[in-house]
């Protein structure tokens, strides 16, 4: 195992006018043994920043560390690093076993060794009565365990995600984290992980890396960044549904955009004016659409309270103890 130090990483393609920065300066220290997420929406750079650790993009600029080395010049053999991507990029030819065993012949691992890796590994996952089949014989899931297995065996400092439960289907992914946080409980190596979908990066980081457009918006717990957003970017990305963000909420501050998470505007005889325009039911919860004059929100209530009806004018109250400011020119917390 070991820590991760990123120190103003900066990545660009071409030269001249035809220069584009794609990772504005990237600062972070990860600690030996901790699960990171880098979570943001397609185009954000956190592929991008995932490859650089692991020596598949060249670094233009500032330092990454792996334990006690500079990394940048390392080819990715050399760092000591495994990686899981979305494509699981099995040998069709090979059994669940041969392919979790191939690097480890290919560096001459010994036999007895390798035998005794995977049979760990498969152990762990769930895959020992699958070791003699072929990736056609198995299921989406079992095909990702398959290429989580053949990075364990391999026992690495690091572990680089890059968004591998992407092809699974929503039942799949939701199992599967659960086994990634078994794997890191059992397993205790520093992984990072990449995905653009935030309830996956919510569940599954110990801390969260927030990209958009190259630059980290905000690095912390998801408590941090879901209840003290650091822009309203952060705060419009994580939350399902996201924050309301109103320019025009009444009574508000001058030059302040407020923020407001939907569970946190109680339905009432009193406050703010709405005008409903739609009810989802999500089982023990509905989430109420609004309207504040000419701005959405979204409300979120328990089944107990009642269903609105289309088109009535209700009354929400936005609890004082749970309202955020932002800077409306820059975007920033206040």
């Amino acid at each position: 195992m070991a820590s991760i130090q990123l120190k103003n990483v900066v990545k660009k393609y071409g030269k001249g006018k035809q220069e584009l920065q794609v990772i504005h300066g990237v600062n972070a220290g990860i600690s030996n043994g901790e699960f990171i997420v880098i979570v943001g929406p397609s185009g954000c750079g956190k592929s991008t920043l995932l490859r650089m650790v692991a020596g598949l993009e060249e670094i233009s600029g500032g330092e990454i560390w792996i334990g006690d080395r500079v990394v940048n010049q390392l080819e990715p053999a050399e760092r000591d690093i495994a990686m899981v991507f979305q494509n699981y990029a099995l040998y069709p030819h090979m059994t669940v076993f041969d392919n979790m065993a191939y690097g480890l012949k290919i560096k001459k691992v010994p036999i007895a060794e390798i035998k005794q890796r995977v049979d760990k590994a498969a152990g762990i996952l769930e895959l020992g009565h699958l070791l003699a089949r072929k990736p056609r014989e198995l299921s989406g899931g079992q095909r990702q365990r398959v290429a989580m297995g053949r990075a364990i065996v391999r026992q690495p400092q690091v572990f680089l995600f890059d968004e591998p439960l992407s092809n699974l289907d929503a039942k799949l992914r939701a199992q599967t984290r659960l086994e990634i946080q078994k794997l890191h409980r059992e397993l205790g190596i520093t992984s990072l992980f990449v995905t653009h979908d935030q309830v996956e990066a919510m569940t599954l980081a110990e801390r969260m890396i927030v990209m958009n457009a190259g630059n980290m918006e905000q690095f912390g717990t998801p408590e941090e960044i879901y209840s003290k957003p650091a822009t309203t970017f952060v705060a419009s990305f994580i939350g399902s549904p996201p924050m309301n963000l109103l320019k025009h909420a009444p009574g508000g501050r001058p030059g302040s955009i407020l923020g407001i998470r939907p569970e946190h505007l109680d339905i009432g005889t009193e406050g703010w004016a709405l005008q409903v325009e739609t009810v989802e039911l999500l089982g023990a919860e509905r989430l109420v659409h609004a309207r504040l004059g000419d701005e959405a929100l979204i409300i979120r209530t328990h089944e107990d309270q009642g269903a609105p009806a289309i088109g009535s004018t209700i009354h929400a109250k936005p609890r004082e103890d749970r309202q955020h400011w932002f800077n409306a020119e820059t975007g920033r917390r206040e």
